[in-house]
C-alpha cells in the first residue's frame, strides 16, 4: 500500500518554477529541487516523474499564472490602450521581488527552445495568444481614435511584445534602471 502525501503538490512545483527561472534546467540540480520543495529525492521522483517532468509542470505554471495576467491586463478596456502597454512594459521594469529577474518564459525560450520542440510549441501558443489580444485591442483602440488608424495593429503587437522581451534580458543582466525606463518611454511613442 502507498503512503499518503504528506506534502502540497502545488506548493513543490511553484517551488521548482522559481529555481528554474533563476537558475535555468540545465543548471538547476536535483539537490537544489530538493532544497527549495523541502521534499527528498524519492518524493520527487515518486510524484514528478522526472526533472524534465517537474519543469515541464512548472512552466506550465508560470504561462497560467503569469501569462494570464498579463492577457487580463491587455483586455482591461477600463484602461487606455498606452496605459495597457506601459502596465505590461513596466512590469520588466519594477517586477515583483518575491520573483525571479526576468522572464521565465524567454530564459526557457532561449535555452531550451531549440532542442525541446514540444516546449517551443507550449510556448509559441502562448505568445500567439497574447499577440493577437494585444493586436484585437489596438485595432479597438485605432477604432476609438486613441492610435492612429494607418499604423499597423499587428506590427505594433509583435514590437511591444519584441521590446517586452528585450527588457526581461536586460533586467537579467542588470541593466541601470534608467536605461530600461528609457526603453518603456521610447516604445510608448506610437500609443
Amino acid at each position: 500500500m502507498a503512503r499518503p502525501r504528506t506534502f502540497d503538490e502545488d506548493k513543490a512545483v511553484d517551488a521548482a518554477m522559481r529555481v528554474f527561472w533563476r537558475t535555468g534546467y540545465e543548471a538547476t540540480s536535483t539537490q537544489d529541487l530538493c532544497d527549495a520543495t523541502g521534499l527528498g529525492r524519492s518524493s520527487i521522483y515518486n510524484t514528478f516523474t522526472s526533472k524534465h517532468d517537474l519543469f515541464d509542470r512548472a512552466i506550465r505554471r508560470y504561462v497560467a499564472d503569469f501569462s494570464d495576467a498579463q492577457l487580463a491586463m491587455i483586455q482591461d478596456t477600463a484602461l487606455p490602450i498606452r496605459e495597457r502597454v506601459r502596465r505590461i512594459l513596466w512590469a520588466a521594469v519594477d517586477p515583483d521581488p518575491a520573483n525571479p529577474i526576468g522572464c521565465f518564459v524567454i530564459n526557457t525560450i532561449v535555452e531550451l527552445g531549440p532542442t525541446d520542440a514540444e516546449l517551443a510549441a507550449l510556448l509559441d501558443c502562448d505568445h500567439d495568444r497574447k499577440l493577437a489580444a494585444l493586436t484585437a485591442a489596438i485595432r479597438t483602440a485605432q477604432g476609438a481614435g486613441e492610435i492612429d488608424p494607418d499604423q499597423d495593429a499587428a506590427g505594433l503587437a509583435i514590437y511591444v511584445f519584441t521590446v517586452l522581451g528585450g527588457l526581461n534580458v536586460a533586467a537579467r543582466r542588470r541593466a541601470p534602471r534608467a536605461q530600461q525606463e528609457a526603453v518603456v518611454e521610447a516604445a510608448l511613442r506610437p500609443f
